[in-house]
């Protein structure tokens, strides 16, 4: 018998709700695609991108009834987080809680990550 895997990347109602807004007002179909890159002051940053079609080894992700994609490169840095969308009195804007992030730096655009542990 064959398990559902759960999703690398869960979406908070707010972020589904947000990324539902900004695909709706899209002229042509596009994919948001997640994922991280070396850089900023604490080594990675998480990314945010549009496409319009899925990459060949892109984990395609359906939560809360939004359908995006993480980057193959990404998917062992982001097991396990959940991405909400905050708004705020002077900023608002996706966050991610990551139990693979082990520290951030001062101004929050950077991140240190650890590839997620592998499940026995």
């Amino acid at each position: 018998m064959t398990q559902a895997r759960p999703n690398v990347v869960q979406l908070t109602e707010a972020a589904a709700a947000r990324i539902g807004e900004i695909m709706t007002s899209a002229s042509e179909p596009k994919f948001l695609r997640v994922g991280v890159k070396n850089g900023g002051c604490a080594g990675m940053e998480y990314t945010m991108s549009w496409t319009a079609e899925p990459g060949k080894f892109d984990e395609v992700v359906e939560d809360k009834g939004v359908k995006f994609l993480i980057d193959a490169k990404a998917v062992m840095f982001l097991l396990g987080t959940e991405m909400d969308y905050q708004t705020g009195k002077m900023r608002s804007g996706f966050v991610f809680n990551n139990p693979n992030q082990t520290s951030a730096c001062g101004c929050g655009e950077s991140v240190q990550l650890k590839p997620a542990a592998q499940s026995a």
